[in-house]
């Protein structure tokens, strides 16, 4: 079954450039899962990554950006749970 992602960002803190990387980052890992990764300009520092209408990482939420590997990890949880992301999946803990 295709897939639908949506990043919404804040155009007022200008993250349309963090929003497309991590769009790309995402379309060349789920090449053929994903039917269609949407862009949604927003406001009010919002930066809000969905995987088929469900809420995978929300900034106010979690206080930070994701890390691409954590993003690739919960899209890859919400889409496809059973697929091994290769070296992301191993990819020792983060350091802040």
């Amino acid at each position: 079954m295709p897939h639908r992602i949506e990043i919404e960002y804040c155009t007022q803190c200008r993250w349309l450039l963090r929003a497309a990387w991590m769009a790309q980052e995402l379309l060349t890992t789920f090449d053929g899962e994903v039917a269609e990764l949407v862009l949604r300009p927003g406001t009010g520092g919002v930066f809000e990554v969905r995987a088929d209408g469900h809420l995978v990482w929300s900034r106010s939420d979690e206080g930070r950006f994701p890390d691409i590997v954590e993003l690739k990890q919960r899209v890859r949880d919400a889409i496809a749970p059973g697929r091994d992301l290769g070296h992301v999946d191993r990819a020792g803990p983060r350091v802040d």
